[in-house]
């Protein structure tokens, strides 16, 4: 099985495909960040801290919303990629949004995500070779069931002003309210959600929070 995934979207051109590959135990995180930094074109991916993303529908939202908005000229970043980074934002900050989910020089688990368009085209096999050489770490399957082996919920949970009630370990209940973009009455197992239904709770507030961005900012 082929651990770059290749995705072409809904509703999008298929002339922009989304690259996906996801990576544990980086040890060359701050080379990485330092490539973006530099503005090394040769390293123009979405390098997530992959800590933060909750599933596969969390990281694909971010990209389409960036891809979209790519499509409709209103990019508020510097390109697809670092937009894909700032639409996991719950506000509008860019800056913050790039320290909240973006590589930093203590990142072990990475996202990266590639958007192939007609005037940069990029093909799989050409972005796994250039990751298979440029990336310290091992490559594996971008699944739900990975992703939630590395997500640090207390951590997403604080960036997306998620409220806990109710102690740990009775898997997750929501309340439904929402106010001003804060989401309360979730309760999910601190160090990491142990079920399927612990991990789609998160997800859907998450969306949630993510979709109140452009209502509320």
């Amino acid at each position: 099985m082929a651990l770059l995934q290749t995705v072409r979207l809904e509703h999008l051109p298929h002339s922009h495909e989304i690259h996906i590959a996801l990576y544990r135990d980086i040890t060359n995180a701050s080379f990485l960040q330092q490539q973006l930094l530099d503005g090394n074109t040769n390293f123009e991916y979405a390098l997530i801290d992959a800590g933060v993303i909750v599933s596969k529908i969390h990281a694909l939202a971010a990209a389409y919303r960036a891809v979209n908005d790519l499509l409709q000229n209103r990019l508020r970043s510097r390109n697809v990629h670092s937009e894909i980074v700032f639409s996991l934002s719950p506000n509008n900050n860019i800056a913050e949004s790039f320290r909240r989910f973006g590589i930093t020089t203590s990142t072990t688990s990475l996202l990266i995500i590639k958007v192939s368009t007609p005037s940069s085209p990029a093909s799989a096999s050409e972005v796994q070779a250039h990751l298979t050489s440029s990336i310290e770490g091992e490559q594996v399957p971008f699944e739900d069931s990975v992703l939630a082996k590395m997500t640090d919920v207390p951590r997403v949970k604080k960036i997306y002003k998620l409220n806990s009630s109710g102690g740990g370990g009775g898997g997750a209940k929501r309340s439904g309210q929402v106010d001003g973009g804060r989401m309360e009455g979730l309760s999910i197992n601190g160090m990491g959600m142990r079920t399927e239904d612990e991990r789609k709770e998160l997800e859907n507030l998450v969306l949630g929070a993510m979709a109140l961005r452009g209502v509320t900012n």
